[in-house]
C-alpha cells in the first residue's frame, strides 16, 4: 500500500499507557489491591475509544494489542475516533455486588484524568456491562462536578444509552454480508448458515438471517451445538436457550434436530459460517476441515493467522472482524453524539444511520481487495492504515 516509514513508526507505538493500582476494602474488612490498565493507541483521528474488561487473564500486552485493534476498527468504518482499551486483573465473579461497585468506582477515579468525551470514551467488554458503565459515568460526573454521560458508552437507556445498541454488531455484520453476496453474485436468500456462538451477537445474527430467508442449519454455544439439515426455528431456539441455558436442550426447534459439538459445527457443509464466539477457533489444526463457502467474523480474532493462511490458500473468503463487527463501535459513536447533543434518536433512526456507514466501509474494503489483489482482511487494514496515515500527515506532517 505504500505506507510511509514515518507513519509506520508512529502507528507502531502507543501514545499513552496507564497503569493504576485499585485498592478495595472487601466485605471482610481486608484491603485488596487490583491492577488496572488503560492503553491509548492513537488519537490521530479522534478521541480514544474501546472497552474495559474484567478478567483474571488481563495483562498489559493484551490491552495494548486490543487498543491498536480498536484504532483499526474505528478507521475502517471511518468514524472519527481512535483506539483505546482498558482492563482490571480480577475474577469479578468472586466479588460481591458492593465489592464490584467499589472496585469500579476506584478504577474510574484513578483513570479520570485520562478519560472524557473529548479524550477517551470507554465501553463494556468482557465481564463488564451497562451497570458498570453507569458507575463509571456517575463517579466521573461527581469528580467533574457536572453530569457527563458521554464519558462512556454502552450505558442503560435510562442513563443516556442508545436505542439499537443491543443489535448493532449483528445488524452491521448483516449489512456487510448482504453487500458481499450481491457483489460476488451469490443469492441473498436460501443459503445454508452455521453460527458458532449464540450469545447476543450470534443469536441476533441468526434471527436476522432467518427472517431474511436464509436457512440456519446449525448454532452452538459454549457447551455444545444443534444441527437440523432443513433449518432451525431460530425464535424457538432463542426462547429455549433463555429458559434452559443451552442450545443442546432445544432439539424440538427443527425437524430431526440433533446435538453436535462446536468442532462438528466448524466442519459442517454450509454456504456461510458465522464465527461469533471466542478468539482462536479456526486454527492450523482444523482450517482444512472447514467446508463453508464464506466466513463472517462477528467475534474478535476467531481465526488464527495460520488458520487464515490456510483458508486463503483454499480460496475461502473471510469477511474480517474489524469490518464485520464494527457496527457495535459505530453505534457506540452514535451514543456519544447523542449524549453530547442531549438529543436522542429512535431505533429506526439509528438503523438508518448505521447502514450507509457499513455499506460504504464494505465498498472501500472491496475496492482495496481488487486493487491490491489481497484478502479482505488485508484490504480492511489497508483502509484503516491509510486513514490513520492521512490524519497523521495533515495533523503533524508525518
Amino acid at each position: 500500500m505504500g505506507l510511509s516509514a514515518n507513519a509506520r513508526e508512529v502507528i507502531s507505538h502507543h501514545e499513552r499507557i496507564i497503569e493504576v493500582s485499585v485498592p478495595v476494602k472487601m466485605d471482610d474488612g481486608t484491603v485488596r489491591v487490583f491492577q488496572g490498565y488503560r492503553c491509548q493507541h492513537s488519537s490521530a483521528r479522534g478521541p480514544y475509544k474501546g472497552g474495559i474488561r474484567y478478567h483474571p487473564d488481563v495483562d498489559l500486552s493484551e490491552v495494548k494489542a486490543l487498543s491498536a485493534w480498536m484504532s483499526m476498527k474505528c478507521a475502517v468504518v471511518n468514524i472519527p475516533l481512535g483506539g483505546g482499551k482498558g482492563g482490571i486483573i480480577v475474577d469479578s465473579k468472586k466479588l460481591s455486588p458492593r465489592e464490584l461497585e467499589m472496585m469500579t468506582r476506584e478504577y474510574a477515579r484513578a483513570i479520570t484524568p485520562f478519560i472524557g468525551p473529548e479524550m477517551d470514551i470507554p465501553a463494556p467488554d468482557v465481564y463488564t456491562n451497562s451497570q458498570i458503565m453507569g458507575w463509571i459515568a456517575d463517579e466521573y460526573s461527581k469528580i467533574q462536578g457536572k453530569n457527563v454521560l458521554g464519558v462512556v458508552t454502552g450505558k442503560a437507556l435510562a442513563m443516556g444509552g442508545s436505542e439499537g445498541r443491543d443489535t448493532a454488531t449483528s445488524q452491521g455484520g448483516m449489512h456487510v454480508l448482504m453487500e458481499f453476496l450481491r457483489e460476488t453474485g451469490r443469492p441473498t436468500t436460501g443459503l445454508r448458515v452455521a453460527i458458532q456462538g449464540f450469545g447476543n451477537a450470534g443469536s441476533f445474527m441468526a434471527k436476522f438471517l432467518h427472517d431474511a430467508g436464509f436457512k440456519v442449519v446449525a448454532v452452538s454455544d459454549s457447551k455444545s451445538g444443534l444441527f437440523a439439515a432443513d433449518g432451525l426455528n431460530i425464535e424457538q431456539v432463542m426462547s429455549c436457550k433463555a429458559e434452559k441455558g443451552a442450545v443442546s436442550e432445544c432439539t424440538m426447534a427443527g425437524n430431526a434436530a440433533s446435538v453436535i459439538s462446536n468442532a462438528d459445527l466448524l466442519a459442517i457443509d454450509c454456504d456461510i459460517l458465522v464465527l461469533s464466539a471466542l478468539e482462536n477457533q479456526v486454527t492450523k489444526d482444523n482450517a482444512e476441515l472447514v467446508k463453508a463457502k464464506v466466513i463472517l467474523e462477528l467475534a474478535n480474532g476467531p481465526i488464527t493467522p495460520e488458520g487464515d493462511d490456510i483458508l486463503s490458500r483454499r480460496g475461502i473468503p473471510v469477511i474480517p472482524d474489524i469490518l464485520a463487527n464494527a457496527g457495535g463501535v459505530t453505534v457506540s459513536y452514535f451514543e456519544l453524539v447523542q449524549n453530547q447533543a442531549n438529543y436522542y434518536w429512535s431505533a429506526e433512526e439509528v438503523q438508518a444511520k448505521l447502514k450507509p456507514i457499513m455499506v460504504k466501509a464494505w465498498q472501500d474494503v472491496s475496492a482495496n481487495a481488487a486493487q491490491f489483489k489481497c484478502t479482505y482482511r488485508e484490504a480492511a487494514f489497508i483502509s484503516a492504515l491509510k486513514r490513520i496515515a492521512d490524519a497523521l500527515k495533515w495533523r503533524r506532517g508525518i
